[in-house]
């Protein structure tokens, strides 16, 4: 599992809603046109696929910043300033 900070400049109302609404799905919101979400290969893939069905190629943009593994990398990356931030937890899910 690796961590992406995934940020969106969308210029419609409607597609930056769709496009919030389907990051939701994936991790969670840490700014208002920033997310983190804790990806696999097979999500990264879907994740991408679905949010390029919903931009507009000419007009809107979706940056993916890949912070490395959630257990290496990824924990010295992130710093903040004011408001504490928490890196999420590195949660097995079996299905």
């Amino acid at each position: 599992m690796r961590l992406f900070v995934v940020s969106y400049d969308i210029a419609d109302d409607v597609r930056r809603s769709d496009v919030a609404d389907a990051l939701l799905s994936y991790g969670r919101r840490i700014q208002y046109s920033v997310f983190e979400c804790t990806l696999g290969d097979t999500a990264l893939v879907k994740l991408r696929v679905q949010l390029d069905g919903l931009i507009h190629h000419q007009e809107d943009q979706v940056l993916f910043l890949d912070l490395g593994p959630l257990d290496g990398r990824a924990r010295e990356a992130v710093t903040s300033l004011g408001k504490l931030y928490v890196l999420p937890k590195n949660d097995s899910v079996v299905i």
